[in-house]
């Protein structure tokens, strides 16, 4: 497949180290000991097979089409996946015969799915019984259109087979619609509840992406020191994307705020390739071409090294990017990106029972002018970079006895930095920022993961029992240091006002060991009622010595049609610790003088030593030696409501309470004159958000598909957490920590997208979103807080993306032998279609002339699609 857009605009050491650290740690010794307890019972089953017992599940059958003159045949070279309800993914082909069997499976649920080009495809969730050979045979339609499109949540919406509740995004809807950049995080915005924030990051349920987790094939695949989203996955190596603010299995847990999920496409064991994005684009100026603006090719192949054995994919993206940026004069107005991204898997099939998964992805990744905008020039703006690879697997393997192992084991390293441009001292005036970055850091991280999942044979009792326990262990370091330089802080008339300086501090260096055991019953009562309990204990060396965290979800349909379906459910979550806190007093120390306009200073230089803080009398906060010894913890309650309006239309009513306790925030204080100042670190910030969610999914056939959301929410809670202070470059000026409206807090948002079939053969995807402005805060000549905090907000955003383009069959004849199907794609697509002026920035410098006036604003881009697709 290979794929062309065109743009244009108006300027179109670690493994000895830590194996000694986890011989010295008794907590490491009893962690493995578990793990060894929860597999004995496994092994033993597996060598001792209880007498009579039958093998393992088959799932099988055949796959047919009937014509237009009613003659039925088989087909051959369908693709079929199948995915259980946790686990990896399996895949196969039809035969001549259009037969297809998966073997050795345990029992419980299954998504069993059917593609072939130019057919409908075909999706079904079928129920395994212990032991039970499964017959599905289903035929499969002609499409009118070449591309079919899925909504997950019209097929699976009405389904008791699980408590949990999740909105996904299946490749297809990702290549179909409008997407600024082709990365996953682009596309997570679609999902109701998240929510893109100012500077770029994600939000889930009201909180940052570095209080949630990414989930990349059971393992967890964020960056151990901040819990950011950084470690990238290839567009192309991506099957599905799942974003749950209501994951309430056992299994899931180091995360206060939302869960996404990521599984990867299998693979084929017949060779494909895709190639995309193989032409770049170019910059213009005045009517002349001044340069590459962006070249960003795509590529993955897949199919047999082992036919039958091993199977292997490859998906790679390269990104040459020179982004501009609104309100800065040309050629000084980019943010410049540079790197790429891999992604390989291997899936080898030992035995019918016995499936291994691996996978590594190596990535490097640097921008000059990180953080630019219309207020911060590119020789104000820091740089960044990111390398490193995540290498891991699944090894699955079902026993004679109906026992399921699963075990996950991923080791994650990245090398991080960050640097100005120059050594001059920071500036903040009314207008912006001017010099140079404060602040330099370079750290080494690394992170641990073993995860082994034992799946019980279904238990009858009261209905079905579908029980797994297992363990999480989990090993995370870094070690680094950070430099910073002055930060002169000048009046609107060029005095300066304020200078904080730096004591150099000390290596920074951090682990934390996290051990969690859990249990998870699956109760099916019967085809309409199901019941997940489930609970998670969690021990951390950095933080809770312990946190018990029960977790239940119901799943009810009344009356016998299943039109309805309503979900409830609640549970316990805590969060890992950030290492950033861990080592927080190694920081370098701030030194605050004030001048007056006479330019002398106001008083001696306030030194702000770095401290814990503990509980003192009175409800006050005090000085501690040690670390406060525990982390966030979060308790999330949701209602919702299902309603099968039509045969193709599904209403859902949500409600979403969650509530968190205990995180890490930054507290200036400032003593007498002589000194006695601290900047403190105390686990006491706490934060409340609350959702309601209507949502539309309509599907009339894979030519008319729409799904609408409007969503109402409310977040409070202290402003300070040490990831909105430090990730992801330092903040210039720590303000007093307050209570106050989130930074991403937006009360009222709808978001819809969809795809239609126009005449001429032509298909439309289009993407609204509209939403109540971003807060933000007024501040002062000292960059202090004028009032309260996040009282103002930007105007109203509104965006409008559309995608229309018309596919067509060719034929390409690369030899006298070879010769290939390929499908033409060929279409425009527009980003704010209505040139909506959607600013970024805003002077909220109550002594700027221009104070209050917004900057940045986000302009019309057009773009030109040329696709194919084999």
């Amino acid at each position: 497949m290979g794929r062309t857009h065109t743009r244009w605009c108006d300027t179109v050491k670690f493994i000895p180290s830590m194996i000694s650290n986890v011989s010295r740690s008794s907590r490491i010794v009893s962690a493995f000991a578990l793990i060894l307890v929860l597999i004995t019972p496994a092994i033993r089953a597996a060598q001792n097979p209880p007498a009579g017992k039958p093998a393992a599940g088959i799932i099988q059958g055949t796959v047919t089409r009937t014509d237009d003159q009613g003659q039925t045949s088989v087909m051959q070279g369908v693709r079929l996946k199948l995915t259980p309800e946790s686990g990896a993914p399996l895949s196969t082909f039809t035969d001549d015969q259009g037969h297809f069997s998966f073997a050795g499976l345990a029992a419980g649920s299954y998504t069993l799915e059917g593609t072939l080009d130019g057919f409908q495809s075909y999706k079904v969730v079928v129920k395994l019984e212990p032991s039970a050979s499964l017959v599905q045979d289903f035929a499969m339609k002609l499409s009118t259109v070449t591309q079919s499109v899925e909504v997950s949540a019209v097929a699976d919406a009405l389904s008791t087979q699980n408590a949990n509740s999740a909105a996904t995004i299946t490749a297809k809807q990702s290549a179909d619609v409008p997407l600024a950049e082709e990365k996953f995080k682009e596309a997570l915005p679609l999902v109701p509840g998240v929510v893109r924030a100012s500077n770029g990051t994600l939000n889930m349920k009201g909180t940052a992406e570095t209080q949630g987790m990414l989930l990349v094939d059971s393992a967890e695949t964020v960056d151990p020191v901040t819990g950011s989203f950084s470690i990238p996955v290839p567009l192309g190596a991506i099957d599905t994307l799942s974003v749950s603010k209501t994951p309430y299995g056992a299994e899931y847990g180091g995360f206060s705020g939302g869960l996404a999920i990521i599984q990867t496409k299998p693979p084929t064991d017949t060779w494909t390739h895709d190639f995309e994005d193989i032409l770049p684009g170019f910059r213009g100026k005045n009517d002349h071409l001044v340069g590459v603006q962006y070249f960003k090719p795509r590529a993955s192949i897949s199919g047999p090294l082992i036919k039958k054995k091993l199977n292997f994919t490859e998906a790679i993206d390269y990104n040459f990017d020179r982004k501009p940026i609104r309100g800065l004069p040309f050629p000084f107005n980019e943010l410049k990106t540079q790197g790429f991204d891999s992604f390989s898997s291997f899936q080898s099939t030992l035995s019918p029972t016995h499936v291994l998964n691996g996978n590594i992805v190596i990535f490097s990744r640097h921008q000059r002018f990180a953080d630019i905008g219309s207020l911060v020039p590119q020789s104000a703006a820091a740089n960044d970079g990111q390398k490193g690879f995540s290498v891991g697997g699944t090894d699955s393997k079902q026993f004679d006895s109906g026992v399921g192992l699963s075990t996950v084991l991923r080791y994650t390293r990245i090398q991080s930095n960050a640097n100005p441009n120059g050594p001059a001292d920071m500036l903040l005036t009314p207008e912006g920022r001017g010099g140079d970055f404060f602040n330099t850091f370079a750290r080494t991280a690394g992170q641990f993961q073993l995860q082994p999942i034992v799946q019980l044979p279904l238990k009858k009792w009261l209905g079905n029992h579908d029980i797994k326990f297992g363990a999480d262990f989990t090993y995370r370091y870094y070690g680094g240091t950070s430099e910073s330089h002055p930060i002169q802080i000048l009046r609107q008339d060029g005095t300066l006002a304020e200078e904080i300086d730096f004591q150099p501090g000390s290596a920074l260096h951090s682990t934390d060991t996290e051990v969690a055991e859990f249990i998870q019953d699956n109760w099916t009562i019967s085809d309409h009622v199901t019941i997940d309990l489930g609970a998670r204990l969690v021990s951390q060396s950095a933080g809770r010595g312990a946190g018990f965290g029960p977790r239940i979800g119901l799943a009810f349909s009344p009356g016998h049609t299943h039109k309805t379906l309503i979900h409830l459910g609640s549970g316990i979550f805590y969060d890992r610790v950030p290492l950033l806190t861990t080592d927080f007093t190694d920081n370098p120390t701030r030194v605050v003088t004030l001048f007056g306009p006479t330019g002398l200073p106001l008083a001696p230089p306030t030194t702000f030593t770095n401290v814990y803080l503990a509980p003192g009398p009175g409800g006050t906060l005090v000085p501690a030696m040690n670390r406060p010894d525990t982390s966030a913890r979060n308790l999330t309650s949701s209602a919702e409501v299902d309603r099968e309006l039509t045969r193709n239309l599904v209403l859902r009513l949500s409600f979403l309470a969650s509530q968190i306790q205990d995180y890490a925030v930054l507290i200036p204080f400032q003593g007498s004159l002589a000194g006695n100042s601290f900047l403190g670190l105390a686990n006491t910030g706490s934060s409340h958000y609350y959702e309601i969610e209507a949502t539309f999914n309509y599907k009339l056939s894979d030519k008319h598909v729409l799904s609408a959301s409007y969503i109402h929410s409310y977040g409070h809670g202290d402003l300070n957490a040490v990831s909105s202070v430090y990730v992801p470059f330092e903040q210039a000026v720590i303000r007093p920590n307050v209570n106050g409206i989130l930074p991403a807090n937006i009360p009222d948002r709808l978001v819809a997208w969809g795809i239609f079939s126009l005449p001429w053969k032509l298909k439309a995807a289009p993407v609204v979103d509209y939403h109540t402005g971003l807060p933000f805060s007024v501040i002062d000549s000292l960059q202090n807080y004028v009032g309260t905090p996040d009282s103002l907000r930007f105007p109203n955003f509104f965006s409008l993306d559309v995608k229309v383009y018309a596919e067509f069959k060719v034929h390409l004849k690369f030899s006298h032998y070879v010769e290939e199907k390929r499908t033409m794609r060929f279409g425009v697509y527009a980003l704010n279609l209505t040139n909506h002026l959607n600013p970024l920035d805003v002077f909220n410098n109550n002594t700027s002339p221009i104070f209050g006036q917004f900057d940045g604003f986000q302009h019309r881009l057009y773009g030109l699609v040329i696709e194919f697709r084999q």
